[in-house]
């Protein structure tokens, strides 16, 4: 082993040669890497675009390093070109050539006019040193060469991967948003006249806002991975994307629901006729009931009848109206609160005529039970016997005449009851 410089032990013959065909293996994959990302498609966008934001102080700090990663490359070519003409001078190289190749294989041989770092002082992987020129290693400047190609290409596939996700999706959405404004302008939708209109002019100035962000800003919809170091490690961020696709699904519910208006309103608006016609005619036999049992049952409170609401009616005017002149988004609101309170105005009248008529209902079943008693007693043959038969006919006269007192005629059957009970039981005995 020859004696030991600046880089350490001279290498000898065979070190030499490896090194040349390891720093020539590496040669070709930054070489490789290089053309890559120079003809990478995001690379080639951003070149074209004309960006703002985040994205446009990258995209220049990523432009600086592309340009000095060029120019390392370039000197690391010419220092790795200068070896292997040193190395190719003999077959056995000698002690000086050795040495010589030493120096270059591991030394600082590699020197960088420092003009190239000057713009890219804020590029990841650099610092503003100042150098008028920088000296490297082989294996330093392939280092220096990964850093800076792993931030360039980091930059580039994140704004090719946002690119490559949103705008397009966004054309789809609003291609569908303009279907929708169209079938919404057919309903009636209308912005200022209803919700779903005012929210169909929203989602079309966010949506507009949103491509041109993210055509001329894509970084500022890139959500790195946690703890990822590989370039391009991340998302795009579709948030506002998906808020507005879920909003614009709320709005298409909400246009079909008026459109199913528009196509079944005249059967609903004849049910509606019909649930308070017969509202109407419940409440007209409850007043009627009323008046009845008023003549016919005695010492019972009787509840009063209201009229038909009038107010239902008005709406219902209006609902027929709304249809006349094809104001379907008025309409179907209207019509989903008549028809609720249609049904409980049909509620409401059925429960008075069941309030009004329950004495009658009442009296129905006393002379019910009164006939039941008097056929068991038959069937004992007792039917003829002169108290059974006095009490049968007071209570008959109480509950057949009118008006009928229901709490004494109640009585005069529970009488009749005992007795007929107390008959009974004495015959069987």
């Amino acid at each position: 082993m020859s004696v030991a410089g600046s880089t350490g032990p001279v290498m000898d013959r065979d070190e030499v040669d490896r090194a040349l065909a390891r720093l020539g293996a590496e040669h070709e994959a930054v070489e490789t890497s290089l053309l890559a990302l120079q003809d990478h498609a995001g690379r080639r966008l951003l070149e074209g675009a004309r960006l703002t934001g985040v994205t446009k102080e990258r995209w220049a700090a990523a432009e600086a390093s592309i340009g000095l990663l060029w120019a390392y490359f370039d000197a690391y070519t010419a220092a790795l070109r200068s070896a292997r003409e040193v190395r190719s001078r003999r077959r056995w190289s000698s002690r000086e050539d050795l040495a010589e190749l030493t120096e270059l294989l591991r030394g600082e041989s590699v020197t960088v006019a420092g003009g190239a770092t000057a713009p890219v002082a804020n590029a990841p992987g650099l610092t503003g040193t100042g150098k008028l020129s920088e000296r490297f290693t082989l294996t330093s400047l392939v280092d220096r060469m990964n850093d800076l190609y792993a931030s360039s290409l980091d930059m580039v596939v994140a704004a090719d991967a946002v690119w490559s996700a949103l705008p397009a999706r966004i054309d789809l959405l609003s291609a569908e948003l303009q279907r929708t404004r169209r079938l919404a302008h057919s309903a009636g939708v209308r912005p200022g006249e209803h919700p779903a209109g005012d929210d169909l002019e929203r989602i079309t100035r966010t949506l507009g806002a949103l491509r041109e962000r993210v055509v001329s800003d894509p970084l500022a919809y890139w959500v790195p991975a946690a703890g990822s170091s590989a370039p391009g490690g991340g998302r795009p961020d579709t948030s506002t994307y998906d808020r507005e696709a879920r909003a614009l699904e709320d709005v298409r519910r909400e246009i079909d629901a008026v459109l199913t208006v528009r196509q079944d309103a005249e059967a609903r608006l004849v049910r509606l006729r019909d649930l308070l016609s017969r509202a109407d005619r419940t409440l007209a036999e409850a007043r009627s009931a009323r008046g009845e049992v008023l003549a016919k049952i005695a010492a019972t409170e009787v509840p009063v009848v209201s009229g038909p609401p009038t107010v239902l009616q008005e709406q219902l005017a209006t609902a027929a109206e709304y249809r006349r002149h094809a104001q379907w988004h008025r309409l179907s609101p209207l019509l989903e609160a008549l028809e609720q309170k249609a049904e409980d105005e049909l509620l409401r009248a059925r429960e008075s005529l069941t309030a009004v008529t329950a004495p009658l209902a009442v009296r129905a079943e006393l002379r019910g039970r009164l006939d039941a008693y008097r056929a068991k007693v038959a069937r004992h043959g007792l039917a003829e016997d002169p108290e059974l038969v006095e009490k049968y006919e007071k209570a008959r006269r109480m509950l057949w005449s009118a008006p009928c007192d229901l709490r004494v005629a109640e009585q005069a059957v529970l009488r009749y009851q005992r007795a007929a009970a107390e008959l009974i039981d004495g015959s069987r005995t």
